[in-house]
């Protein structure tokens, strides 16, 4: 199952991947430059990168507390690899260690809240996927 959080998709196996929704992609423009955030360890909404695009500078927020295991690097090279509609490119980080009961509550990708969630301000600003890396 998918889920949404600050804007990112969730999905849940043993690895949770942050990328953008397609609606934070039109929203921000074509993205021109990116920063990862240092700190392995996440806080929910932590920042794990901050982006500058053609319409709006911002910091980029995980809905989940986590370990970040894998950057996208490749998008310090080439920042618009974050506009791409293939998820093997427009990956920002990859976590670890995320609690079972916090991705439950986020948002599913149809826009159904499970009832933790419905209070939750943060759950429409990412995009999670979750998936197992071989």
């Amino acid at each position: 199952m998918t889920k949404r959080g600050n804007y990112l998709f969730v999905e849940k196996e043993n690895i949770y991947t942050l990328s953008m929704t397609p609606e934070l992609q039109d929203d921000v423009g074509t993205v021109g430059y990116v920063e990862f955030v240092k700190d392995d360890d996440v806080e929910k909404n932590g920042a794990v990168a901050n982006i500058e695009a053609s319409k709006t500078v911002m910091e980029i927020q995980s809905p989940l507390k986590g370990t970040v295991i894998a950057r996208n690097t490749a998008a310090e090279e080439n920042p618009a690899l974050l506009n791409s509609a293939d998820p093997e490119e427009n990956w920002i980080v990859r976590l670890v260690g995320v609690s079972d009961s916090d991705y439950e509550a986020l948002e599913a990708e149809d826009g159904e809240v499970s009832a933790t969630a419905e209070n939750n301000e943060s759950t429409n600003s990412a995009v999670w996927r979750r998936e197992v890396i071989e």
